[in-house]
């Protein structure tokens, strides 16, 4: 079975972006490359139930097993030593990361509270996007009264594009929807 949004890649994304930028090889038209989706939990090296719980919901939003991230170095004023647990992250390739996507701008986006549209100055000047959701509920995978707490995420969407241009191009036609500026 192949990911929706793959198929809609290779019969709609690739000859547009191809006839837009004039790209005579097909190798050279941009794709997704990994997304990560990371949650950084400061104080989770006080409460592991916690980190635990996000663990799961990490896992089920993703579709895979997240990784706990360690504090590289000590901070006295944040009560942090080096190796502590401070957070998680999930890197998604292939089908799972077009599933992924699919599902985000399908289902979790349109169920932000006040959404006006992505922010397009997400793009990082090599053709990478970076967005944040305020909680985990707006996926349908996550259960509203099985939360007992809200956290944050960063969604990092690596691409191929060689400038941001061409990267907005490519997210804007797989259906990103970003804000009008």
């Amino acid at each position: 079975m192949v990911a929706r949004l793959l198929e809609k890649y290779k019969n709609d994304v690739m000859p547009a972006l191809s006839e837009r930028f004039k790209y005579r090889n097909p190798m050279a038209i941009p794709r997704l490359e990994k997304v990560v989706i990371s949650m950084g939990m400061g104080d989770a090296h006080q409460e592991q139930a916690k980190l635990e719980a996000a663990q799961k919901q990490l896992a089920l939003i993703a579709g895979q097993r997240p990784v706990v991230t360690l504090a590289r170095k000590a901070i006295s004023n944040f009560k942090l030593r080096e190796g502590m647990k401070v957070g998680l992250k999930v890197t998604l390739r292939g089908v799972r990361m077009y599933e992924f996507l699919d599902r985000l701008i399908a289902l979790a986006i349109p169920r932000v509270k006040d959404f006006r549209g992505l922010s397009p100055s997400g793009f990082d000047g090599r053709g990478n996007y970076n967005m944040g959701l305020v909680e985990q509920s707006v996926f349908p995978e996550i259960d509203p009264a099985s939360v007992t707490f809200t956290q944050g995420m960063n969604i990092a969407v690596q691409t191929s594009a060689k400038t941001d241009e061409e990267a907005r191009e490519l997210l804007n036609l797989l259906g990103m929807p970003f804000r009008k500026e």
